[in-house]
């Protein structure tokens, strides 16, 4: 069993199914014991914003809001892209309490150890 779980998310609202499988599968992991690494691109970014989960609705699934505060809570990293960011004019000041702004190098150290397995949605 890996021992660092890392997680990109590419799609939002835009692809919703998709978005709150990746969610769901951090909070889950988080609740589980695994160390997770949540990273948000794309149109995920708008999620690391106050009051921005809470407007994204999927039939039958999770509340984002409720699914992040697993996250956080739990000791998992919440983490959006910094080119992500800035093509939207966000800044880490913007960002709800726990999330952070980090880059590629960043990403990379995340994933290259062993014990890690890296997941995209």
């Amino acid at each position: 069993m890996a021992k660092k779980l890392v997680i990109k998310v590419t799609a939002g609202a835009d692809a919703p199914e998709r978005c709150s499988q990746a969610f769901t599968v951090a909070a889950v992991a988080v609740a589980s014991g695994v160390e997770v690494s949540l990273w948000l691109t794309g149109e995920s970014t708008w999620f690391a914003l106050p009051g921005r989960a809470a407007e994204f609705e999927l039939p039958h699934a999770a509340p984002l809001p409720g699914l992040i505060d697993g996250i956080l809570s739990g000791g998992g990293a919440l983490t959006v892209c910094t080119q992500c960011a800035a093509r939207r004019d966000i800044e880490e000041s913007d960002l709800i309490p726990g999330a952070r702004i980090a880059g590629a190098q960043v990403f990379v150290s995340e994933v290259m150890p062993d014990g890690v397995q890296a997941l995209v949605y």
